[in-house]
């Protein structure tokens, strides 16, 4: 073991689990871990947001102590506005010191849902509707950001919702507070939340409420929105063991800063740098309302992780990509620690590229919103595996398994065996919310949807992805979404969407589709045609082709591998045909790696350039 944590390798995990976590972690609840750090580090800033997410800004300070008594008023507002342990208060909000004070108030007292506030207000409607939202939290119109309106429409169509609420952000602004009507034109009312959380008591919790382990926390939506959503309930357990589990691998001392960028309708910020942070008495710095997505923040990146001494941050690799185009010379820069990277995969030579640049540790880690955030990560005080995600989470089981045709696991596999990744235990979620699907095999295993294969010392590798799924930079689209549109168009018989290759994203939607016979439509007006149909923006296909015939599987079924060997070889040749109009390109399969693009060429060396951003393996080889 290090000085930088408990854990180096997968023996430390091993010996750590000797003890049972409980023994280690006695918090129940997330109020109940709030509360114990606020006792500990009542002093000590909890939070320091900036407005704008400028250098210049003075940063809004709160303490732990300040906090808790925030989060108490929360809880007690929600109370006085009957919302009970199964009832939903959902918020689609930005980043705010008040988004804190409602997540952690909401779960004291009822369940939180946490919306995307820059998905189109009727999929935003879908979710509240399938959550059973008995309170809606959003803000005026704000530059970056008009979703009142909507909310106001949404909040008189849903009779499920009684109240109506808004975060001013006017004050943060130098601005007087903002004056709303009173009621929704459906009489429903309308409280400026400051104002009504002002008037709460801040010293203790005005009832009473036995919050248990399993008692749902909150509820996260996974991505595609056809039909009902998909909603992913955490208990309090999976929060509490989670935040607490990450401490052990990323571990902070009191007072340390950590940047915080990335949106709090996602559970990376919620959990890793928002509940473990907040665990050790760490300082969240909140980089105004839009984080990364501020006009800002990236151009400053550096200057502000110099200014107020920032220790870790966690982001997406398009974040880290960017950041090495902003200069940081002359800059002190000594207390940046280390980086996490998750959501999407990060290409071998980014991830070399951004630590020579920054001279930061870059871990990447593995997760997803059924098993609460991170089920692996690579080790702060161990070895770093470029391209792998790393170690398990202590106390949290993680294999390849090979699985049966109904998703049942068959057996677990051997060492670097490839086979889907399945998770269990207290981070996995208890399956989706109000429906009969739970996600979960009959003992409890989480299906992630991955292929990976795990190597002798415990490191894990993903190869490929078995579950139907596009992620573009870290949000999960539903193929369904994209099929089901087109295949309502009178011309096309049948339509496949997946994920082709991107630097900056990860992934973007791409469809591939089969005409009826005697029918005529060209690839650009049946691509436009879609995309004014696709209820999410983030969904419509980048690129359309058209195809004779769709390749299927022996019983007819749509071989979406075939046509993911195809997008990459066509965006792999896209990007060389510029340094090499001869170099030829062939996707293959690898028992071990996974996917391979090898590229045969002459110039090697400048084509490397051209596809470093991209997170996939090449191969290169000469005549």
């Amino acid at each position: 073991m290090t000085k930088h944590g408990l854990i180096e390798t997968i023996k430390d995990i091993e010996k750590m689990e000797r003890t049972p976590w409980r023994e280690q972690c006695s918090d129940v609840s997330t109020y109940d871990a709030i509360k114990r750090s606020a006792l500990q580090h009542g002093d000590l800033p909890a939070l320091q947001f900036l407005p704008t997410g400028s250098v210049e800004d003075t940063p809004h300070l709160i303490t732990y102590g300040e906090l808790l008594q925030r989060i108490t008023q929360t809880a007690n507002l929600f109370h006085s506005l009957n919302v009970g342990p199964e009832d939903v208060v959902s918020y689609i909000l930005p980043n705010f010191p008040e988004t804190h004070e409602i997540i952690w108030g909401a779960e004291t007292t009822g369940i939180v849902n946490a919306i995307n506030p820059f998905l189109e207000p009727g999929t935003i409607r879908k979710l509240l509707s399938a959550a059973q939202s008995k309170i809606i939290i959003s803000t005026p119109p704000m530059p970056g950001l008009n979703l009142w309106d909507p909310m106001v429409a949404v909040a008189d169509q849903l009779d499920h919702v009684t109240t109506l609420l808004f975060v001013d952000p006017a004050p943060y602004f130098g601005m007087p507070p903002t004056r709303l009507p009173l009621k929704t034109p459906g009489g429903k009312p309308i409280l400026r939340f400051q104002d009504e959380r002002d008037a709460e008591p801040e010293s203790a919790l005005t009832f009473d409420r036995v919050i248990k382990a399993d008692s749902i926390a909150s509820l996260f939506h996974t991505g595609g929105t056809t039909g009902v959503p998909k909603l992913a309930p955490h208990s309090h357990e999976n929060e509490v063991f989670n935040a607490w589990a990450i401490s052990q691998i990323t571990p902070f001392e009191p007072g340390e800063v950590i940047l915080t960028g990335l949106p709090l309708f996602h559970v990376n910020a919620v959990i890793i740098s928002g509940l473990s942070a907040f665990l050790a008495g760490a300082s969240q710095l909140m980089v105004g309302p839009f984080g990364f997505r501020g006009p800002s923040v990236i151009a400053n990146i550096w200057k502000l992780i110099a200014r107020h001494k920032v220790v870790s941050m966690s982001g997406v690799p398009t974040v880290y990509a960017a950041m090495m185009s902003v200069p940081k010379d002359g800059l002190d820069i000594s207390s940046f620690r280390f980086a996490a990277v998750g959501a999407a995969p990060i290409s071998p030579d980014l991830f070399r590229s951004f630590v020579a640049y920054s001279g930061v540790e870059l871990l990447e880690g593995y997760g997803l919103t059924e098993s609460t955030v991170v089920a692996a990560i690579n080790p702060l005080g161990g070895e770093k595996r470029v391209g792998s995600i790393g170690l398990r989470l202590p106390h949290l089981e993680m294999h390849a398994a090979q699985l049966d045709q109904s998703g049942e696991v068959q057996r677990l596999c051997e060492t670097d065996e490839i086979g889907t990744i399945i998770l269990r235990g207290p981070s996995v979620f208890p399956g989706y919310y109000l429906r009969e699907e739970t996600g979960l095999t009959s003992d409890g295993w989480l299906n992630t949807g991955d292929l990976g294969r795990r190597d002798k010392d415990g490191y894990f590798w993903l190869t490929g992805r078995a579950k139907d799924v596009i992620i573009r930079g870290g949000h999960n689209i539903d193929p369904c979404m994209i099929e089901n549109t087109l295949e309502a168009h009178p011309a096309v018989s049948a339509a496949a969407a997946i994920g082709q290759p991107d630097e900056y994203d990860g992934e973007l939607p791409a469809a591939y589709v089969q005409l009826h016979p005697d029918t005529d439509i060209s690839a650009d007006d049946l691509r436009s045609w879609a995309k004014s149909r696709i209820p999410e923006r983030a969904a419509a296909p980048v690129y359309l082709e058209l195809m004779d015939q769709l390749p299927v599987t022996a019983v007819g079924k749509i071989y979406k591998p075939a046509l993911r060997s195809m997008a990459i070889e066509r965006v792999a040749c896209s990007k060389i045909s510029d340094v090499d109009p001869t170099a030829r390109v062939r996707v293959t399969m690898d028992e071990k790696r996974g996917t391979i693009v090898q590229v045969t060429s002459e110039r090697s060396k400048d084509i490397r350039k051209v596809l470093g951003g991209f997170a996939l393996q090449f191969d290169f080889c000469t005549e």
